[in-house]
């Protein structure tokens, strides 16, 4: 399969790397890969730096590596922080003056563009304007306006778009060997989102994890109710998030202590006591950053169900995600109008903005399950009654 076979629905895209790749006046030392959530843009970066480095050709161990992040001539940085500091750019643009190794060519991906400070985006600037004749940047954003003007301005722009949702289903099935209604009920679910849409179709407990999370807003009968299973959904969102990192951090750790040559229960000289705090550090922020990426998962999945109850309320019976569940769907449509709906829309939202805030998870899906509960608070809360 080509390298650039996820980028699936999306032929543009495909062909002006293409051309780029086969003709050297197409060819530029800086690119900005753009696209919402689920639009692939960092699988669509590291496919073009697989072809970079391997020299266009496919299905060879270079490909692989350069896909699996392994590749000497190869530096990726993705951040599990909600800012990029200034002091991992310069090691970047460091190991970025560095001849390619075994390629034509040295790439250098930054996933989370985007994440950025003005002053680390400056720092990144000249090495943009005055690359090494091999170098080739590749910057991934939601969009060009979460990239500095002075970046963007430098780059080749590559907006990338959400695959429709039958050309999800047809990759899974083609790639991933699933059969068609999992590989349409994964890519409905998923919203057309290809990573979440793999996981779904290929994660036998998938369908059980989404009905739990559909079934939250019949169990908000009380105030009481409410706040203890807000707690619970933080706990299980804060395990589920250990058990992801855990494995990672416990190989991280390992390497290090293996590095600094102490190893076993060997006592930590005070010299390698930063380094091993450094490192702590980084978890701890990886683990929070998992953690609030499950409760927004949680919160995607209550969102899609507003929509479809929003669709029933307004007569509309085609389009829906959770196409399955259409008695749920009546129950609470039928509770309501849709101008309470949209109320609870705007509070799943707002939860959304403030995870990426330092607010409590806490407090913050609290408030969220309240206003699920009783919407009409937030107005009162505004004042607009």
């Amino acid at each position: 399969m080509s390298v650039f076979d996820e980028l699936v629905g999306q032929d543009d895209v495909v062909k002006q790397l293409g051309y780029a790749l086969d003709s050297p006046a197409a060819m530029t030392h800086a690119w900005l890969f753009t696209g919402p959530p689920g639009s692939g843009r960092s699988n669509a970066a590291r496919a073009f730096a697989a072809a970079l480095i391997s020299g266009g050709t496919e299905s060879n161990d270079v490909t692989a590596r350069v896909l699996s992040g392994h590749h000497e001539s190869l530096t990726i940085m993705s951040t599990q922080k909600s800012v990029i500091s200034i002091e991992e750019v310069r090691e970047l643009v460091s190991k970025a003056q560095a001849s390619p190794v075994n390629s034509k060519w040295r790439v250098v991906i930054i996933e989370d563009a985007d994440r950025m400070m003005e002053r680390t985006s400056n720092v990144l600037l000249k090495a943009i304007e005055e690359p090494p004749p091999g170098t080739v940047w590749l910057l991934c954003a939601p969009s060009p306006i979460d990239v500095l003007t002075t970046i963007r301005s430098r780059c080749r722009p590559v907006r990338l778009r959400i695959p429709s949702r039958d050309a999800v289903a047809q990759l899974l099935m083609q790639r991933d060997n699933v059969s068609e209604d999992r590989a349409r009920w994964a890519a409905a679910v998923a919203q057309n989102h290809i990573g979440r849409a793999k996981y779904l179709a290929l994660n036998e407990s998938a369908d059980a994890e989404r009905k739990q999370i559909l079934a939250i807003p019949g169990k908000l009968t009380s105030v009481g109710a409410t706040i203890r299973l807000a707690g619970r959904i933080v706990d299980n969102a804060a395990e589920t998030a250990k058990s992801r990192v855990e494995e990672r951090n416990a190989s991280e750790r390992a390497q290090l202590l293996s590095t600094l040559g102490v190893e076993g229960e060997k006592t930590i000289p005070p010299s390698a006591r930063a380094q091993i705090r450094k490192l702590e550090e980084e978890q701890k922020r990886r683990s929070v950053r998992a953690r609030n990426d499950e409760l927004d998962r949680i919160f995607l999945e209550l969102m899609s169900l507003y929509r479809d109850i929003l669709m029933y309320q307004l007569g509309i019976r085609e389009g829906w995600i959770n196409a399955g569940e259409v008695d749920l769907i009546a129950e609470q449509a039928n509770r309501d109008g849709p101008d309470t709906t949209l109320l609870r829309i705007d509070a799943i939202t707002e939860a959304r903005q403030r995870l990426q805030t330092n607010m409590s998870p806490v407090l913050i899906v609290e408030a969220a399950f309240v206003l699920l509960s009783n919407p009409w608070l937030q107005e009162d809360r505004t004042g607009a009654i």
